[in-house]
């Protein structure tokens, strides 16, 4: 009892510390709370001299899936779907590994307040008491925290009681100024008579990825502007023994990141918002990278052995959240229950059926994109394209139900589409189309990993395109057609797409310049409702309107030129 107490004082004093700019957490007190002697497990912590196991726990890009979900495999060059994730069986790993090896820190990096129709109906506010009974040690907010803007961020967050930690997010001072940090920028864990430094950063090209409302009143900086500051004062000045980024930035980013000079100094990057599923680390030449997956699928395992107060070596592995293995913990479950109930029902709902798997898990096409596309070209038959994002978020779907089909329900609505956004139309010439899919193209597939800032590729219904993925910028569609007629550069097509709050009135799907941009009476949401009432069950088979030359049609990542596969 003396032991969680004290440990339950020490996040209460490190949260005060939430608010402050560039102001170090309490590493200091900390330490000299670590040298009271309360248990057998920290006398051992100091006799220095007898080799210790410390371990490093990560979930990533949850996206509020709270329960047991499919999840797609890629196994003998084929999809294997089995169940994974829930929290109340994260709950159980988690205590199994902490009562394995008690040394031990957790940390999420992201993506935990978006994703579920739970999530929208509460602002995000069911999940506060759920990440909590967790027990995270630590927190940085990923690419999505910003979905219900800034101030519900910062409580969000800040209602958490673990720290949080990001040192590229800064309050916009107006008039073109960067006014002080949001969060602290880093975290110290003394443990074992060492110190282990967590340095946090997340995606910087939230305001161009996403809804510009979204992230009002936030200036973001790349990682590599205050980088080597941070390692410096974490080696030099904390004296750390180990340095840990937590990421938000996608494995490419983070890829690039490990490169660059910057880095020098940092051990590992425990990243996330790319879903990949880093098995054996990545070795770059300054760090070395990995993400542990999505929708609490995973949990990556960093253990770390001490002797004589260094630290000589490092394991790591990616752990399957397997409930067929696990019993669920009959607290979390309690919890998840309560928080569910008022919204059960609308969210199990039955809105339409699929006669195949949905998924999401492939970088060009997937059944869920089709499906949505469908629901888009059958309303409006008259658009000569319909276009969405390339999302990542939303675990498959392919249990059936006593019919023989796939339910899709409210809350899978919810799932491939948390956002509902109105829908709206314009004019693009040809010229626009091509200019904009290279940029797209590029922003998947480039050659350079800091020059791939985008989800999965584009989606879109009407337009076919051939393309080498790994070509040139600006060089990669080999041929393009509308309709099945070649696209002329001077006509002009109408489209429709979402409208993303905060974009100009003549932007749409990031093309700049459309003409005569005009929102309709539909939402996305209600669109896809009104193609399932009328059509189920749907059939989405993907209809490879876009054609890669180079790569497979089942490539499951962006990433290259590492020793990385995706399985």
């Amino acid at each position: 009892m003396k032991k969680k107490g004290r440990r339950h004082f020490i996040k209460s004093i490190t949260a005060l510390g939430v608010g402050a700019a560039i102001m170090p957490p309490l590493s200091g007190m900390k330490g000299n709370i670590d040298e009271i002697s309360e248990s057998d497990d920290e006398l051992d912590n100091n006799n220095f001299s007898k080799p210790k196991k410390i371990t490093i726990l990560q979930t990533t890009d949850v996206h509020c899936q709270i329960h047991p979900h499919d999840e797609l495999f890629w196994e003998n060059d084929q999809t294997v779907f089995r169940r994974t994730g829930g929290y109340a069986y994260i709950a159980t790993m988690l205590k199994q590994l902490r009562k394995k090896t008690p040394n031990t820190f957790v940390i999420d990096t992201g993506d935990m307040f978006q994703g579920s129709e739970l999530s929208i109906k509460t602002t995000g506010k069911a999940f506060v008491p759920i990440l909590d009974a967790l027990n995270y040690d630590l927190y940085l907010p990923g690419n999505w925290e910003v979905v219900y803007g800034k101030k519900n961020m910062r409580t969000l967050l800040g209602a958490l009681k673990a720290p949080k930690i990001c040192a590229n997010m800064f309050h916009d001072a107006g008039d073109g100024k960067t006014g002080e940090l949001i969060f602290q920028p880093y975290e110290i864990w003394n443990v074992a008579g060492i110190k282990i430094g967590f340095l946090g950063y997340t995606d910087p090209w939230v305001p161009t990825r996403q809804n510009p409302t979204y992230s009002k009143g936030i200036v973001y900086k790349k990682p590599e502007d205050n980088l080597a500051y941070y390692v410096d004062v974490l080696k030099n000045q904390e004296q750390c023994n180990f340095v840990c980024i937590i990421a938000h930035l996608g494995l490419s980013q983070q890829i690039s990141l490990a490169n660059m000079p910057e880095c020098q100094g940092v051990n590992y990057i425990l990243g996330g918002d790319t879903h990949e599923r880093v098995r054996k680390p990545i070795e770059c030449k300054y760090a070395k990278v990995v993400e542990p997956g999505a929708f609490g699928s995973f949990i990556g395992k960093l253990e770390l052995t001490v002797e004589n107060g260094m630290i000589t070596k490092d394991e790591y592995e990616l752990l399957e959240v397997n409930p067929s293995k696990l019993k669920a913990d009959p607290a979390i479950q309690k919890l998840l229950d309560e928080q569910e109930s008022v919204y059960k029902e609308h969210i199990n709902t039955v809105i339409g059926y699929s006669t195949l798997p949905l998924y999401r898990n492939f970088v060009v096409e997937n059944t869920i994109d089709t499906l949505i596309l469908n629901s888009l070209k059958w309303k409006f038959p008259e658009m000569d394209l319909v276009a969405m994002n390339g999302f990542r978020f939303c675990p498959p779907r392919t249990t059936v139900d006593e019919t023989g089909n796939i339910p899709i329900t409210n809350g899978f609505l919810f799932d491939m589409l948390p956002v509902d956004h109105v829908l709206r139309t314009a004019k693009v010439t040809g010229k626009q189309l091509i200019e904009w899919l290279e940029k797209e193209l590029n922003n998947v597939f480039a050659a350079d990993a800091s020059k791939r800032i985008g989800g999965w590729m584009v989606k879109f219904k009407g337009m076919e395109i051939s393309f080498n993925a790994f070509g040139e910028m600006g060089s990669r569609v080999q041929s393009q057609t509308m309709n099945g007629q070649p696209i002329d550069p001077q006509k002009q097509y109408s489209m429709l797409s979402c409208d993303r709050d905060g974009d100009p009135r003549d932007t749409l799907c990031r093309i700049k310049g459309v003409a005569d941009a005009l929102n309709t009476e539909h939402t996305i949401h209600t669109v896809i409702m009104e193609y399932l009432a009328a059509n189920s069950p749907v059939t989405p088979a993907p209809a490879k309107n876009a054609h890669m030359l180079d790569a497979p049609e089942t490539l499951l990542s962006q990433v290259t030129g590492v020793d990385y596969t995706f399985r």
